[in-house]
């Protein structure tokens, strides 16, 4: 007779515990590898990005960060896209054959030169208007991104690069014939059009660079004074050109197959979570940058300001560089709408030059992009 209610009793304990294991199953976790190492500007903005997930998602949904370990800043795209990872920070100008879109609006960072954008807000504005274009307004860049497999989730930037060199150069006589390391293209055709030779060096070997004679300057944002430990080897900085930031960011890329697995609900999640990365990481640079700058003095640095003439041939040279970005888009990559590219992007940045003016902190600045851009995404459809 007693039988029946242990069998009973046992039974009620099986599917509570069915009903706790079902819980713990709906959890998911997504991993997201980052190139930066532990406890650096990115990396922190990743864990707060992970921090923002599982808040959203009441632990329904988190991330698991992998700070220089998953996948390499190299390994990211074909990572991301072949599955080892869920997610990954992609520096998209690693990949100019995959990303030629995408890429063509990452060159266009000078353009804030020509609208007197305070250093401490000129990357955020352009994260704006770039994350907005891509999310809206380019079926390039998202063709191309579903062709590697992934679903873009916002960009980051660093602030406006500067000199940072062994000797004083603040004038084009001084720039004349002076070895610059260029992080890109872009600041490639700068030197050549100052006279100066771009020499290609990864910014892990600038310290060696300059140390040993190799390079004069480094076109870098002055934090870099910090990350890699140059202002033991730097004398002097010249700040206000060549300008131009490092936009070439996808913050959260996300593998396709993984995101279609997600709920409408959870994309929105991500989507909004990812906006962190993008506030934290671009504010956190700039304020790096500017603490740099501060203490350059006390480090046996100086600081200088270029002379007007420098000024006014960088901007002319931002006008006509315009021009050669796009024919070499046309002729390089096929994109035949380059042209048509620029003049959508130019109103864009403009309105997020206005956008942020108020804008003192990382939190406010990621509900402005979540407000203003990322929020408008149609999670229904987006990234399918």
């Amino acid at each position: 007779m007693m039988i029946q209610p242990r069998r009973a009793a046992m039974a009620a304990l099986t599917l509570c515990a069915g009903a706790i294991t079902f819980g713990v199953a709906e959890a998911r976790t997504l991993t997201y590898a980052m190139g930066y190492p532990p406890k650096s500007i990115g990396a922190n903005a990743g864990e707060a990005y992970a921090k923002r997930l599982e808040e959203l998602s009441g632990g329904d949904l988190k991330a698991r960060v992998f700070p220089m370990s998953l996948l390499s800043f190299k390994e990211t795209s074909a990572g991301v896209r072949d599955g080892m990872a869920d997610s990954g920070f992609l520096l998209i100008s690693y990949f100019p054959s995959e990303f030629p879109y995408t890429n063509l609006i990452t060159e266009l960072t000078m353009l804030d030169e020509l609208q007197g954008v305070p250093d401490s807000h000129v990357g955020p504005a352009y994260v704006g208007a770039m994350s907005e274009y891509v999310f809206h307004h380019c079926e390039g860049c998202q063709k191309e991104m579903a062709e590697q497999n992934q679903v873009f989730n916002g960009s980051m930037s660093t602030p406006p690069y500067a000199l940072l060199c062994t000797k004083p150069i603040a004038t084009e006589e001084q720039l004349k014939g002076a070895r610059l390391r260029s992080a890109g293209a872009l600041w490639a055709r700068w030197a050549e059009a100052m006279n100066a030779t771009p020499v290609t060096l990864s910014i892990s070997d600038a310290y060696e660079g300059l140390s040993q004679g190799v390079i004069d300057c480094t076109m870098s944002s002055t934090v870099e004074m910090d990350i890699f430990n140059l202002r033991e080897v730097v004398k002097d900085v010249t700040v206000g050109v060549p300008g131009g930031m490092y936009a070439a960011v996808g913050v959260n890329n996300v593998n396709k197959a993984v995101w279609k697995s997600l709920s409408e609900e959870q994309r929105a999640q991500v989507l909004k979570a990812s906006t962190v990365i993008s506030a934290k990481g671009s504010w956190d640079y700039q304020l790096g940058a500017a603490k740099e700058v501060r203490d350059a003095s006390g480090n046996g640095i100086t600081v200088h300001q270029p002379n007007e003439a420098l000024v006014a041939a960088t901007r002319a040279f931002v006008r006509k560089d315009v021009d050669t970005i796009v024919k070499n888009y046309v002729e390089r990559h096929g994109i035949d709408d380059a042209g048509k590219m620029v003049d959508e992007f130019r109103p864009l940045l403009t309105k997020w030059v206005k956008l942020v003016e108020g804008v003192d902190n990382a939190e406010a600045l990621a509900d402005l992009y979540w407000r203003e851009t990322f929020s408008k995404v149609d999670v229904s459809t987006y990234g399918l």
